[in-house]
């Protein structure tokens, strides 16, 4: 389907010479980082690029443009950039490698495939090349090439989402969707429509929450932060959810600053003030809502009065703000990565996904719209399953201990169960992980020196990636330079539009873009299929074609195309209109047809089918005894502007704006142990300790430290045990893996314990040392928690 815009915008080109300039009109996930997509206009010389400006053509970003693609041409010629592919060359750790050609990499890749398949099938009694581990990272448009390294080349069925304790990161939110209405909803800020905020059939949002997001920092999946102060400029109000004083949150209307780990409890509040006062959408809950009645019932145990003593607010502030967001026509939510970022993520998740429905704000001008991915293409990054047998996908590590992941929710194993699988050997040890962007014990993973010392089990790594890393440094056995996104042929199909990504500038050395290390590796291990492809545009165009689901256009024609809207995603009450079902019947995908409040598939697997609290793992209230010991509430992960997660660290300009690891305290806090801004703590608790500089946050909860996440230092040492000091300032010393609730989703990255001390010359020390030469910290035996 191709509208009538669509129609007169590809009669652009998308490909000219301007002022002795190559000018290439594409989108790029700024290589590295991203998860937006935004438009761009590559500038290059020779093959080479020299500049870049947004796209004003653009309608989803509107020509507007971040620190990471403004500083693209500094990121894709930086020295430090890997030049060819480098195979160990001594002990792991030591940082010491040789230059080998792409096929002498692939050779060895084919060598170290066929000891794998020999020993899970002599030793453990399997099927063969299930003791391959693909892990993904996030952003960078690399999630569905790593899949299908996976699944078609090796024929593994096992996908990890790096270490990222309990999925945490979009899927407890986007899982609880599924189970709720059967599909993803996310704000309308109008980004569905190419016209944006001139389209007839779009409302303004008459509030938004934010709740547990900084937009303007994150630019979270499917949603720009700037959109934020058009909406504000436009009249919208705001309801900001968040511990610390955001400068969305000093703009508000009712700023919450909620104890973190207890927005599950907060929702239920709302829930409470709207259906008790009768604010609810009748006609909605009435046709199309499952279970209200139990709901209902639920939520007279989450009086404002109770709840304000759960969650550290006023309950006069709670009853104003939901009053506030019920009375909205349309209202919306945006909702961010500090509602997975907790024991009860489902819980919160769906919660809040109940509050949107019954207050009629589900996929309506303004409010949360249902989305797919472009063409309802199935090509995502769960590609790859149709090459994996029944007998295969049984063999997943971990997933018949996890009914969502059994089902099918996700394509994801649970990374808490891999790692257990790392330290036990049970049910099969993995023998080789292929890191494909990601970087975990600088950043995604819990506990990283857990999985330090877990990840040494491992015979085999490899690493795919534009640097070498703290990761490959420790454990890889062959790092692969990657393509930046101005150097790949790609496209995303991540909500809407369906984008290209065209190499505009050549490879950086000997890099090679993802997808043709599919296309090649493709050719080694799976020939029958792979040789039907000439060419990387071939098999891309298999790819958005989608065997009669997706386009009916080769790639070629997307790039020239650059951007193509699909009608689907721009219309409301899809629901009304059958646009949902398979049968074309009105209703949503669900069981029951209906948007399900009180969930048949959480009762059928024994899970409580309707949202409620659960106390933080560690708190005041769960942990009193080593409350009076760590008496901070911890959080990390909260995101700069301009870095993204772990990456970024090479680039002067970047470091000008982020020199290093910078946390935020509240001046009672720095008042209480002796520090002001500037000065350097520790930060404590029985799984590690690390040091950051501080700042001192106006307005933070007074008893939460909130840690910066992802740092390393490249212009440092890299071999052992130093690891360019990953664990030096790593939030992730101190957070937890195999800690989480009944469902598998959601862990406590952002509401553990600490304490927090000054940095003296009497107590310094390198972590990193401590780490590598000891063993990690240790010591501390926490059992899983269960939700009680």
């Amino acid at each position: 389907m191709i509208n009538e815009y669509n129609k007169d915008l590809y009669k652009e080109d998308w490909r000219w010479y301007e002022d002795g300039y190559e000018v290439t009109r594409t989108s790029v996930w700024t290589g590295p980082g991203c998860h937006n997509g935004c438009g761009v206009l590559c500038y290059t010389k020779d093959g080479k690029l020299e500049k870049i400006e947004g796209d004003p053509n653009f309608g989803y970003s509107q020509g507007r443009l971040c620190l990471r693609c403004i500083n693209m041409v500094e990121a894709i010629y930086n020295n430090d950039r890997l030049k060819w592919p480098l195979l160990r060359d001594g002990e792991k750790g030591e940082n010491k490698w040789k230059r080998v050609s792409w096929d002498e990499a692939f050779d060895w890749i084919e060598e170290t495939y066929g000891k794998i398949c020999d020993t899970i099938k002599n030793d453990y009694d399997g099927i063969g090349p299930e003791g391959i581990v693909v892990l993904s990272g996030t952003g960078r448009n690399a999630m569905w090439q790593g899949a299908m390294v996976l699944r078609a080349v090796f024929g593994s069925p096992n996908m990890a989402f790096g270490f990222l304790s309990a999925d945490s990161c979009y899927q407890p939110r986007m899982t609880a969707n599924l189970l709720k209405e059967g599909d993803c909803w996310i704000l309308d800020a109008s980004q569905l429509h190419p016209d944006r905020y001139e389209n007839k059939d779009w409302k303004c949002p008459e509030v938004v929450v934010v709740w547990g997001n900084e937009p303007l920092a994150s630019n979270p999946d499917g949603f720009m932060g700037h959109w934020l102060i058009d909406l504000m400029r436009l009249g919208t109000k705001f309801v900001v959810i968040d511990p610390a004083l955001t400068w969305l949150a000093s703009k508000a209307e009712i700023w919450l600053r909620v104890r973190p780990g207890t927005d599950c409890a907060l929702a239920l509040a709302f829930l409470n003030v709207i259906i008790n006062e009768d604010l609810y959408d009748h006609e909605f809950v009435e046709n199309w809502c499952y279970g209200f009645d139990e709901l209902t019932e639920r939520v007279q145990e989450y009086d404002p009065d109770q709840v304000a003593e759960i969650c550290w607010v006023e309950a006069e502030d709670i009853r104003a703000a939901a009053r506030l967001y019920a009375a909205a026509n349309p209202g919306a939510v945006q909702w961010g990565l500090a509602i997975d970022m907790q024991i009860p993520a489902m819980e919160a998740s769906a919660a809040i996904s109940d509050l949107v429905a019954i207050t009629g704000n589900l996929d309506v001008p303004g409010g949360n719209v249902l989305v797919r991915y472009a063409y309802n293409s199935s090509k995502k990054y769960g590609c790859g399953l149709e090459f994996i047998s029944q007998e295969m996908l049984d063999r997943r590590i971990g997933t018949d201990q996890s009914p969502i992941h059994k089902a099918g929710y996700t394509p994801f194993i649970p990374p808490d169960l891999l790692l257990e699988a790392m330290e036990t050997g049970k049910p099969y040890p993995p023998q080789m992980l292929w890191v494909h962007g990601t970087n975990p014990i600088a950043n995604m993973g819990g506990d990283a020196p857990r999985i330090y010392r877990a990840w040494k089990n491992v015979p085999y790594t490899v690493v795919c990636d534009y640097y070498l890393t703290p990761t490959a440094v420790a454990f890889a056995d062959l790092v692969l330079p990657m393509a930046m996104s101005v150097e790949r042929d790609s496209f995303r199909s991540w909500w809407q539009p369906l984008r290209t990504i065209t190499a505009s500038a050549a490879p950086y050395f000997e890099s090679k873009m993802d997808e043709e290390l599919v296309l090649d590796l493709g050719k080694r291990f799976n020939p029958d299929f792979f040789n039907q492809f000439e060419d990387v545009h071939a098999f891309l165009t298999w790819m958005i074609q989608d065997d009669g689901n997706g386009v009916d256009y080769d790639f070629d024609e997307l790039n020239r195309r650059v951007y193509d809207y699909w009608d689907f995603n721009e219309t409301y009450k899809k629901y009304e209109k059958g646009m949902l079902r398979e049968d074309g019947q009105p209703g949503f995908v669900t069981a029951t047809g209906l948007y399900e409040i009180y969930s048949p598939l959480f009762d059928v697997w024994g899970f409580d089918p309707l949202p409620h609290h659960m106390e933080p793992y560690e708190g005041p209230y769960s942990t009193p005894e080593l409350y009076k010991q760590y008496p901070y509430i911890y959080t990390s992960g909260h995101r700069h502007i301009g870095l993204f997660h772990s990456e970024h660290r090479q680039q002067p300009t970047m470091r000008e704006i982020h020199p290093t690891a910078i946390a935020d305290l509240p001046a009672e806090i720095a008042k209480e142990i002796g520090v002001i801004e500037g000065d350097w703590v520790w930060f404590e608790n029985p799984r590690g300790k690390c040091k950051q500089q501080v700042h001192i946050a106006p307005g933070l909860l007074p008893n939460v430290v909130r840690a910066r996440h992802g740092w390393w230092f490249p212009e440092e040492e890299a071999a052992e045990p130093h690891l360019y000091g990953v664990f030096d300032c790593n939030g992730n010393n101190l957070t937890t893996m195999g800690v989480y609730g009944p469902t598998h989703y959601g862990a406590p990255y952002k509401s553990t314990l600490c304490k927090c001390y000054k940095v003296t010359p009497e107590n310094d020390c390198s972590p990193s040392e401590i780490v590598t030469k000891l063993g990690g910290f240790g010591g501390y035996d926490y059992t899983r928690y269960e939700g009680k």
